[in-house]
């Protein structure tokens, strides 16, 4: 009984092994190894020490592994920027009138915009957590359009300045106090490409 017990730890062993080995380099095909008859669990009892045999040799299955395609298809690049020199505008909660502190940063937006007649934006509204879904969409549109206006306002055409909002779902700073939601409530400035 402690010959087979053996038998099988040493089948184990080995199986753990080569599928480790196999798992290492993904070049080398995958193989299933099948257990042969006469070893493992049910086997029936240990032969005797005059009928020991040498251990069958393991078999190899061939495993069907799914092809990888050469290269993976490219993606177009993305039609709004990520980084801006633009720089965002910050607002009290519960309102959408620019701050009198942010009124410098919304002058150097324009400035940049007029140095740039070819550049195009997106104004995205923002607010922290506190309130409902509808109510804080709707509040970052008033944001950015408040933005957009002041813009317009200084020479930059319309149409060069897009809005949408993002009400809580796309918050700068994770957190649920004022340090996290004084840098929620913005306009973020993405140039379009």
């Amino acid at each position: 009984m402690e010959r087979s017990f053996a038998l099988r730890t040493l089948y184990t062993g080995c199986v753990l092994v080569g599928c480790l080995a196999l798992t290492g380099c993904p070049k080398r095909p995958e193989v299933a190894l099948a257990a042969p008859s006469g070893i493992g669990p049910g086997a029936g009892t240990a032969p005797n020490s005059s009928t020991v045999k040498a251990a069958p040799k393991i078999a190899e299955v061939p495993v069907a592994r799914p092809a990888t395609p050469a290269e993976a298809p490219v993606k177009p690049a993305p039609t709004v920027a990520t980084v801006s020199p633009l720089k965002d505008i910050f607002f009290e909660f519960d309102d959408s009138t620019v701050r009198a502190d942010q009124k410098q940063s919304v002058e150097q937006d324009f400035a940049y915009l007029k140095a740039h007649p070819d550049a195009k934006v997106l104004v995205e509204g923002n607010c922290d957590e506190r309130g409902t879904e509808e109510y804080n969409l709707a509040l970052g549109e008033r944001r950015a359009e408040t933005v957009k206006n002041a813009l317009v306002a200084e020479g930059i055409t319309a149409d060069r300045i897009n809005t949408v909002s993002y009400g809580k779902d796309k918050p700068f700073a994770l957190g649920h106090d004022e340090n996290a939601w004084r840098l929620n409530r913005r306009d973020h400035f993405a140039l379009a490409q």
